[in-house]
C-alpha cells in the first residue's frame, strides 16, 4: 500500500511531462505559423516589387519608343527644312545677283528697244510689200511713250512673233494695186509665206509676181495665172492643197526676208 503514492506521483510527473511536451509542440506550431505568414508577406511584397518593376520597365520602353518616333520625325523635319533653307539661300543669291545687275539692265533697255525697233522696221521695208502699212503701224504702236521700257519691249517681241508667223502662212485678200505709169485698180493678192507674192485681176487676164531683187512686179503668163487662181482657192479653203508651179519672188541666195 505504501507504493501507491509513489506510483501516483510518478503518474503526476508523467502527466506534467506530457503537458509540457504539448505546450512545447503548440509553441512550435505557432512559430511555424508565424514564420509562414511572414514568408507569405515577404513573398507578396516581393511580387508587388516585381510588378512595380515590370510596370516601370514597360513605361520606360513605351517612353523610349515615343522618343525614338519623335526623334525620327524631327530628323525628317530637319532634312526638309535644310533642303528648303538651301533652296532659299540659292534663290536669295540669284536675287542679289539680279539686283546687282538691275541698274545695268535698266540702262541698257532703251538701247535694246531702239535696236529692236530699227531692225524690225528695216525687215518690213525690205520684205515683200504685203500689208506694209499695217505692219509698220504695229511697230509704231509698240513704241508708245506712255508705256514703260519693259512694256514697249514686250510689244516689240509680239510684233516680231507676228512677222515670223507670216513666213508660215498662205494668205489672200483683195486690195488696191498701184503701179507706176498705170491707174490704181482692185486686184486679188496671194501670198505664200515669204517666198511668193502675186496678184491677179478679177477677170483673170492680168497677173504678176513681185520680184524682190528688182523690187517691181513682173507679168505672169496664162499658165502661171491659172496657178495663182488655184492658189487663191486654196487660201480660201475652196480647193484641196496641191503643189503650185509658180515663179518665186526671191532668189536662191535670198533668205526670205530674214533679218
Amino acid at each position: 500500500m505504501r507504493n501507491r503514492p509513489f506510483f501516483a506521483l510518478r503518474g503526476c510527473c508523467l502527466a506534467g511531462v506530457l503537458a509540457s511536451g504539448a505546450l512545447m509542440a503548440s509553441d512550435e506550431t505557432v512559430d511555424q505559423a508565424a514564420q509562414s505568414v511572414e514568408a507569405q508577406q515577404a513573398q507578396s511584397e516581393l511580387q508587388q516589387q516585381i510588378d512595380r518593376a515590370d510596370e516601370a520597365t514597360r513605361s520606360a520602353i513605351e517612353e523610349l519608343r515615343r522618343l525614338e518616333q519623335e526623334t525620327r520625325q524631327m530628323e525628317a523635319a530637319n532634312a526638309t527644312l535644310s533642303s528648303r533653307l538651301v533652296s532659299e539661300a540659292e534663290r536669295q543669291q540669284r536675287l542679289n545677283q539680279a539686283l546687282d545687275t538691275l541698274s545695268d539692265t535698266r540702262a541698257a533697255l532703251p538701247m535694246i528697244e531702239q535696236d529692236m525697233t530699227e531692225q524690225l522696221t528695216r525687215w518690213i521695208e525690205s520684205d515683200l510689200p504685203f500689208l506694209t502699212d499695217e505692219r509698220l503701224a504695229r511697230v509704231a504702236s509698240a513704241g508708245s511713250p506712255e508705256a514703260s521700257s519693259a512694256e514697249r519691249i514686250a510689244s516689240l517681241i509680239e510684233a516680231w512673233r507676228a512677222e515670223l508667223a507670216y513666213g508660215r502662212e498662205v494668205d489672200s485678200w483683195r486690195g488696191r494695186l498701184e503701179i507706176e505709169g498705170a491707174s490704181p485698180r482692185e486686184v486679188e493678192y496671194l501670198r505664200i509665206g515669204r517666198i511668193g507674192f502675186y496678184y491677179l485681176t478679177p477677170d483673170g487676164r492680168e497677173g504678176g509676181v513681185w520680184d524682190k531683187e528688182e523690187r517691181t512686179w513682173l507679168a505672169l503668163d496664162e499658165p502661171a495665172r491659172r496657178q495663182v487662181r488655184n492658189g487663191l482657192r486654196i487660201a480660201a479653203d475652196q480647193r484641196t492643197p496641191e503643189l503650185l508651179k509658180l515663179p518665186l519672188s526671191i532668189t536662191a541666195n535670198d533668205q526670205g526676208g530674214q533679218p
